[in-house]
């Protein structure tokens, strides 16, 4: 819910999830008693506090509080799931009564089913990513509203805000199934934000930047955030067109990940058992230089992307997907490992702190050894062609000229093929970006073509 100041409520619900895995555990007696042969469900419970202000006043207050339980139950190959918020008695029996209905119409498909049980997580270990923090309306509010000050007091050409939000939210989720696995998580998730507005003769610019951690006392001060704000905005104004052209393009680091994101796309299992990849039948092939090394990290303590098992209660291990520059492995969960007649990696849900490592040099070392770059810090739009690998995205940025920041970049489009841009990888920053589940550096590619006046 959200309110406006003089309406809000100052202490939510208590976070109380001990009913999470009585539903669990019901929603499967039950599918047992309507003869389902295996089963599955997961029950979750999250809550939150976001706090807004704009030009030192509060604009919206939201607390958020929600809850699911999904069901999925199997007779032979059929399948079917259904979903509820109410955690009932009564509610769960009819959610798996529906998820039994739904069985009965679907097509039989032998790669139904549960994970196989001796690779289920045996013995899950704590990855501290539990540490609630509830501050009060007035402590977020306070905080948001230092972080945007400091922003809009660095330089006079800060001329107006989006907006400063402070953050603090915490979850849990219990999985089991009919093989007997119960596996519990609880995570936490603060974050502080800003963003504001800078102009200078006739240009105006935006820019933002946000602090996120599993802990309170990880966060970037709200000073910093707002400092860090204001000077990223600021390096945009006047910011021109260029010449279309063909230059090496440096991708800050946090956008550098979405580099990991489109690659991760084409080597997951429903692409590749859809034939819908540009690395189809890639595996054991170099697609990256020597020097890469792509590789998930799930049990990295306090992590962002950190899981002792995945959305089937399959353990997950640290593993190379790429290593000197091959595709080592896929990212699949059990149905799409069976599809393709291999063995899940893991990865129903996703990947676990995918990581890209880094080299030795800082982005302003990257920086000093162009003649000629394009510093890519913002992507806009999303024209990927996940069966060609065509790759075509909206870009702004700062141009670069012997090793140095010359002006801002603006209504240029970033373009060529992502199995072109991933064998022309040059180096990797050390200035990794750990607010994700993706963990990278800045990344420098040797000729993009970047389509300008």
């Amino acid at each position: 819910m959200s309110a406006s100041e003089g309406s809000v409520v100052e202490n939510p619900v208590a976070f109380d999830d001990s009913h999470l895995q009585s539903a669990v555990e019901l929603a499967l007696e039950e599918a047992k008693t309507r003869g389902a042969l295996a089963s599955e469900a997961a029950a979750s419970l999250s809550q939150g506090l976001s706090v807004n202000v704009r030009k030192g006043q509060i604009e919206t207050v939201e607390h958020t509080r929600d809850r699911a339980l999904v069901v999925s139950v199997y007779f032979g190959h059929r399948t079917g799931s259904a979903s509820t918020s109410d955690y009932s008695p009564k509610a769960v029996r009819e959610t798996v009564l529906a998820a039994c209905s739904i069985a009965k119409w679907t097509e039989e498909d032998p790669c139904n089913g549960l994970a196989d049980p001796e690779r289920l997580c045996k013995a899950p270990v704590d990855l501290d990513l539990y540490h609630p923090w509830t501050p009060s309306v007035d402590e977020a509010r306070d905080l948001a509203t230092t972080c945007e000050a400091r922003a809009l007091s660095v330089d006079s050409r800060i001329v107006n805000s989006e907006g400063a939000s402070v953050d603090a939210h915490q979850g849990s989720e219990v999985y089991g199934n009919s093989l007997g696995f119960f596996g519990r998580t609880r995570k936490s998730r603060q974050g502080i934000s800003c963003s504001v507005i800078g102009s200078e003769d006739d240009s105006m610019q935006r820019d933002y930047w946000y602090s996120s951690a599993r802990r309170f006392n990880d966060l970037d001060s709200a000073v910093e955030v707002g400092e860090k704000t204001a000077r990223r905005t600021l390096r945009r104004l006047g910011a021109r067109r260029v010449p279309t052209c063909r230059v090496p393009v440096l991708y800050e680091a946090p956008v550098a990940s979405s580099l990991l994101g489109h690659f991760i796309s084409a080597i997951s299992g429903g692409a590749l058992y859809r034939r819908a990849s540009f690395l189809l039948d890639h595996l054991e092939e170099k697609i990256f230089p020597d020097f890469v090394r792509i590789h998930e990290q799930p049990l990295l303590v306090g992590a962002m992307g950190s899981a002792a098992f995945d959305g089937e209660g399959v353990a997950t291990t640290p593993r190379d997907i790429v290593s000197s520059g091959v595709l080592k492995g896929y990212v699949l969960g059990s149905y799409s490992a069976r599809r393709l007649g291999l063995e899940t990696t893991g990865n129903a849900g996703g990947v676990h702190n995918l990581t890209i490592d880094p080299g030795t040099k800082s982005l302003e070392d990257m920086i000093k050894e162009l003649k000629t770059g394009f510093l890519v810090t913002e992507l806009i739009g999303f024209g990927i062609n996940n069966v060609t690998g065509d790759y075509s995205r909206g870009a702004a940025g700062l141009w670069i000229e012997n090793g140095e920041i010359a002006y801002p970049v603006e209504e240029v489009t970033v373009a060529g093929n992502l199995k072109d841009i991933f064998k022309n990888i040059v180096s990797v920053g050390n200035d990794v970006d750990t607010r994700k589940s993706t963990r990278c550096g800045s990344i420098l590619v040797d000729g993009l073509t970047i389509a300008g006046e």
